[in-house]
């Protein structure tokens, strides 16, 4: 079981991913904002970060940025999870320093599996 922080402003998105998540053994915690995300992964240490990539303020991909750049959470995978499905939109993800990049809507089946490769 992994500690997971969730970071996804939309409320249903939230509760299905933290159900799934759930179901599959995890502890999530939640941030409907990536500043508040950013504390508590600092504050809990998890072993991995759900980032959704549109958020009020910060965005998915600075708050990504600010992560790899930070020697207390830079070894923490963060998987970005978002409607953005460009190419482009997943390069800039994985050069920010994201682990993996899924697009919404992701098949639960995938989305446990992605996570638990890294979680392991």
């Amino acid at each position: 079981m992994a500690r997971i922080v969730l970071i996804e402003d939309s409320p249903t998105d939230r509760a299905v991913f933290t159900q799934w998540l759930t179901k599959a053994g995890h502890e999530v915690l939640e941030a409907d904002n990536a500043e508040d995300g950013l504390k508590l992964v600092r504050e809990q240490s998890p072993q991995l970060v759900l980032m959704d990539v549109v958020l009020p303020g910060m965005s998915g991909f600075q708050a990504t940025r600010a992560m790899a750049r930070d020697a207390a959470t830079k070894h923490i995978p963060v998987v970005i999870v978002s409607t953005k499905a460009m190419e482009t939109d997943k390069a800039w993800g994985l050069r920010q320093g994201a682990a993996d990049y899924i697009v919404k809507p992701p098949r639960e089946e995938e989305l446990i599996a992605r996570i638990n490769q890294l979680v392991v």
